[in-house]
């Protein structure tokens, strides 16, 4: 097969399986979110309240996604729309009592599904994929800066290995 072929299909297949593997464990362990709607959660117990928009764009997603995932949030009790007092065409999103509560657990077991998703590889390698990632992503748009990105979210969390 032709290299740019699998690089291709490869980044699309394990993004796929990262999702589905994920999902799986939160499935398992009787949590009722998915990955991406970790990431929004992620996201706002890191930063507090935003507003649709500064979600979207915190993730690199479009504001439609975001919607959507804020939708499936509030569906199940773990964030608040409010309107923004400073201009009401935007809305506020909060994070609710009940989604502080399974904060803890809800992070600890992404993180171990990640940390099984990397096992056996070096922190070298793993440093080395980012920067690929990171020129990869460069290659297509200039605005994503995944070394920045990586700065912004050091690697010395609790979380990390």
């Amino acid at each position: 097969m032709i290299l740019n072929k699998q690089v291709g299909m490869f980044l699309n297949l394990v993004h796929n399986r990262f999702k589905q593997y994920v999902a799986g464990i939160f499935e398992d362990e009787g949590l009722n979110i998915t990955p991406e709607q970790f990431l929004v959660m992620d996201a706002l117990w890191d930063e507090g309240v935003l507003t649709q928009q500064q979600i979207a764009d915190y993730l690199l997603k479009d504001k439609n996604s975001v919607v959507k995932l804020v939708d499936g949030l509030e569906d199940r009790k773990l964030v608040r729309r409010a309107s923004n007092p400073k201009d009401r065409r935007q809305n506020l999103i909060e994070v609710t009592d009940y989604a502080m509560k399974i904060k803890d657990k809800v992070t600890t077991v992404a993180m171990d599904a990640v940390d099984r998703i990397i096992n056996g590889i070096t922190r070298e390698d793993m440093q080395i994929f980012i920067k690929v990632l990171s020129k990869m992503a460069e290659n297509m748009n200039n605005d994503i800066d995944l070394m920045a990105l990586a700065a912004k979210y050091p690697t010395n969390s609790k979380f990390t290995a």
